[in-house]
C-alpha cells in the first residue's frame, strides 16, 4: 500500500488550504451567525465565494476519473485529503460544489442517468445553479434496511405515480434544491433487492408536501436542513426512472461508497481542527495556578487524539484506495469498517476538545458542537454501526470460516 498523495493532489491541497485561509476562515463567525438568524436563506458572500472558488479551479473535486466528461479527474485517493480540507468548515464543501447529497447525486446521475437526465439536471448540479435531496429514509420502518421502505412508484401509462411519506431528506429545505431523488417500490412481489427503484422528482412537483424541518440535537441545520416530506399521488413522466424497475437497490449501493469515504474525510477534518484548537486553548489557560497543558492527563488527551485521528486516516485512505483500484464491492470491508471508526472517533476526539474548553466548547463561539453534532449524526445515516459492525462480522466469520475448510 503506497498512500503517498500524488503531485495533481498535493498541488490542489496546496491551493486549498491557501483558499480557506483567505477566503473561508474568515467568513466563518458570520455565516453562522448569519443562518442562525435566517433560516432557509443563504448567506449572502456564498455566491461571491463560489465565483472565486470556481476560478481558482477548485470545483467539482469529487466525482473519479472513470466518470468521463463530467469528471475533473482525480482518483478517490486524490480527493480524500481535499474533503479533509473541507471538513475543517463544515460548510465549507458548498462553496466548492462538493457538499451532499449533491456529491452522491451527481455520480448517481453521471453513473446511471440518460443523456436527457443529464442534460436537465446533472449539468446544472455540476454549474452550481441548482442543489439537490436524497429522499429514501422513512418514518413507519426500520431505513437502515432499505429493502424495508414502502413509498410506492407505479406505472400509469407514460406515467409513474408515487405515494408515501420520506423523512430525514437532507438538503430538502434548502431553498436553491429543485430536484429529489426518490427511492421506493416498483414491484413489492419481487426479490427483496429487486423491488426498489430511483426516480427523478422535481421539487415544484403537484402533490410533493413539505411537512416540517427535522431538527438535529435542536439545530435546524440551516440552510440544507433535513426535511419529512408527504408524496400524495405525486405523478412524473416515465422517463424521469434511473435506468430500470428494480435497479435502485444497486445504484444504492453504488451511491453510498465514494460518498462514506467523503463524510469519512471530512470528520477527519474536523477532529484534526478540534485537536489544532485544543492545543492552542490549553497553552492559554491555567487553573490552580498551573498551564493547562502541563497536566498529565490533558497531554494524554493530545497524545491519543494524534494517534485516533492518523489512524482513521490511514483506514479511509486504505478504503478510498481499494475503490479506485477494485470499485465498491471490492472495498466494501473497508468501507464498514472506516463508516465504524471515524465518525466515533472524531465524536471522541472533538469531546475531548469541548472538555479543554469548557464552557466557551459548547457555544457558538467555536465549531466543536458543529462538528460534535455532525459526527454524532453520521453514526447514524448511510447505514447506523450495528449494520456496518453487523455486516463486517458477518464477512469477517464467512472469510476464516472458509479459510478453514
Amino acid at each position: 500500500m503506497n498512500f503517498e498523495y500524488s503531485d495533481k493532489s498535493r498541488a490542489l491541497q496546496q491551493k486549498l488550504t491557501a483558499f480557506m485561509e483567505e477566503h473561508i476562515y474568515p467568513h466563518e463567525t458570520a455565516y453562522r451567525e448569519y443562518v442562525h438568524a435566517n433560516p432557509w436563506s443563504h448567506y449572502p458572500p456564498l455566491t461571491e465565494l463560489k465565483q472565486k472558488a470556481q476560478a481558482a479551479g477548485l470545483w467539482n473535486l469529487f466525482l473519479p476519473k472513470t466518470y468521463g466528461a463530467y469528471s475533473p479527474g482525480l482518483t478517490n485517493l486524490e480527493y480524500a485529503p481535499l474533503a479533509e480540507v473541507m471538513g475543517r468548515v463544515l460548510w465549507s464543501s458548498e462553496v466548492f460544489n462538493c457538499s451532499a447529497p449533491d456529491t452522491g447525486n451527481m455520480e448517481v446521475l453521471a453513473k446511471y442517468g440518460s443523456a436527457e437526465q443529464k442534460q436537465q439536471w446533472l449539468e446544472p448540479l455540476m454549474q452550481g445553479k441548482i442543489r439537490s435531496a436524497f429522499l429514501m429514509t422513512e418514518p413507519q420502518v426500520a431505513s437502515s434496511d432499505a429493502t424495508n421502505i414502502e413509498t410506492s412508484i407505479i406505472k400509469d401509462g407514460d406515467e409513474y405515480v408515487i405515494n408515501g411519506t420520506k423523512w430525514w431528506s437532507s438538503g430538502a429545505m434548502n431553498p436553491a434544491t429543485k430536484v429529489y431523488i426518490v427511492m421506493g417500490k416498483t414491484d413489492p412481489s419481487a426479490d427483496r433487492h429487486i423491488q426498489q427503484s430511483m426516480i427523478l422528482v422535481p421539487a415544484d412537483t403537484a402533490g410533493v408536501n413539505v411537512k416540517r424541518a427535522l431538527r438535529v440535537f435542536g439545530s435546524l441545520d440551516s440552510p440544507e436542513g433535513h426535511a419529512e416530506i408527504e408524496l400524495q399521488n405525486v405523478r412524473v413522466p416515465a422517463g424521469n426512472l434511473l435506468q430500470e424497475e428494480g435497479d435502485g437497490f444497486r445504484i444504492a449501493q453504488g451511491r453510498l461508497g465514494p460518498g462514506r469515504i467523503h463524510h469519512c474525510m471530512r470528520l477527519i477534518g474536523g477532529a484534526q481542527r478540534a485537536l489544532e484548537l485544543m492545543c492552542q486553548r490549553v497553552t492559554q489557560r491555567t487553573t490552580f495556578g498551573k498551564e493547562i497543558s502541563k497536566y498529565s492527563s490533558i497531554r494524554q488527551d493530545i497524545a491519543q487524539s494524534k494517534c485516533d485521528i492518523d489512524q482513521a486516516r490511514l483506514l479511509t485512505l486504505a478504503a478510498a484506495d481499494k475503490i479506485d483500484k477494485g470499485g465498491v464491492k471490492a472495498a466494501k470491508d473497508l468501507i464498514s469498517m472506516i463508516k465504524i471508526v471515524c465518525p466515533r472517533m472524531a465524536c471522541t476526539v472533538i469531546d475531548r476538545a469541548i472538555q479543554a474548553y469548557g464552557g466557551m466548547g459548547v457555544s457558538q463561539d467555536t465549531p466543536l458542537a458543529e462538528f460534535w453534532t455532525y459526527g454524532r449524526s453520521i453514526r447514524l445515516a448511510d447505514g447506523p454501526d450495528e449494520v456496518h459492525m453487523y455486516q463486517l462480522g458477518r464477512n469477517t466469520l464467512r472469510k476464516y470460516n472458509d479459510a478453514s475448510n
